[in-house]
């Protein structure tokens, strides 16, 4: 089975049509995408693994670290009402260690509020690639 996330960290099949947000020792940090909501960021481990037993302190200590700024920028750009954080790693394709970093806007209807909001990704009613790439490139600066 193919690792979808090791073929986006390569270049050889990204998953996000804009650029990398941030690029770190352990971690880097993309859009997704196809998504029907700006904002849904994913921080993605640069070596492949399954299982958070499997990362090192410094992969954790670099995680936190991660976690804490961008949830901050996401609300300064979207003013979302709270930033959901999500590992499950288990979509097929996708047993690779990955946060959902996910900014929540406050108008989000009672049907889509916590997991339920993953119905957004993939949901049909993508948001405009041009956009996604206006937002990463802007988060890249940011960040």
């Amino acid at each position: 089975m193919a690792c979808l996330s090791c073929k986006s960290l390569t270049g050889e099949q990204r998953i996000s049509p804009g650029p990398t947000i941030y690029k770190g020792r352990f971690w880097v940090i993309e859009h997704a995408y196809p998504c029907d909501m700006k904002g849904w960021l994913v921080l993605v481990l640069k070596r492949h693994a399954e299982a958070l037993h499997q990362l090192s302190l410094e992969e954790f200590l670099e995680l936190a670290e991660l976690q804490a700024k961008t949830a901050k920028l996401l609300f300064a750009e979207l003013n979302c009402e709270k930033e959901y954080s999500v590992q499950f790693a288990e979509a097929e394709n996708f047993n690779h260690v990955h946060f959902h970093l996910v900014a929540k806007p406050a108008n989000l209807p009672d049907e889509m509020k916590g997991p339920r909001i993953f119905k957004m990704l993939k949901g049909g009613n993508p948001v405009p690639t041009a956009e996604i790439k206006a937002f990463c490139e802007d988060l890249r600066r940011k960040f």
